[in-house]
């Protein structure tokens, strides 16, 4: 029932923003396993956050992933959460995050609000949240290694990822350690 209602949310949320409600040109993959199929992981970073572990990330990538291109390119990245989360805060928290990179359409961020709020369920220590960027399609989401939704916004996807992702990062050491093994570049002490 609950992916029902989850995907007429979204399908009323795409239309109102005027994207196409399946935009993806391949269905989601039902496991993790399978969506991560030819990736390997390619960089590992904490986030402490006022001298808090919040959560480990992982990137997983193909061979030859260019992270100044990573909105081109399919990838994954892992968040395995250090300590208890409500959804509904880890949606306002990417949103802001979104909102540092660059404006952001208040109108588009509500929506884009209102979709992760439907999406990301509360999380405890230990539980992983692992998003795949799917060019083209947008994000899809698992929960433990299981199929949680997806947000069929290309748009979203790229912003959403550009979190950890973007050189524009609220965190540019998390950035670094995630692709250093991938950009040949020297790493911080």
């Amino acid at each position: 029932m609950r992916r029902l209602s989850l995907s007429l949310v979204l399908l009323l949320l795409c239309s109102l923003a005027g994207m196409p409600a399946s935009a993806h040109t391949a269905p989601p993959e039902p496991t993790l396993g399978a969506a991560l199929q030819n990736l390997g992981k390619v960089g590992t970073a904490r986030l402490r956050y006022w001298g808090f572990d919040v959560y480990d990330a992982n990137l997983y990538a193909p061979a030859g992933f260019d992270p100044q291109r990573f909105e081109a390119q399919r990838f994954g990245l892992e968040l395995s959460y250090l300590r208890s989360f409500k959804g509904a805060d880890i949606a306002e928290r990417s949103i802001d995050e979104m909102k540092g990179q660059a404006a952001l359409d208040p109108a588009q961020a509500q929506l884009w609000l209102a979709a992760m709020g439907a999406l990301f369920p509360d999380v405890k220590r230990g539980d992983r949240i692992t998003g795949v960027h799917a060019p083209g399609s947008g994000a899809r989401f698992y929960l433990n290694d299981k199929w949680l939704g997806e947000i069929a916004d290309d748009a979203f996807s790229r912003r959403f990822f550009g979190i950890w992702l973007s050189p524009k990062t609220s965190q540019p050491r998390m950035r670094e350690e995630l692709v250093q093994s991938v950009s040949g570049a020297p790493r911080a002490p």
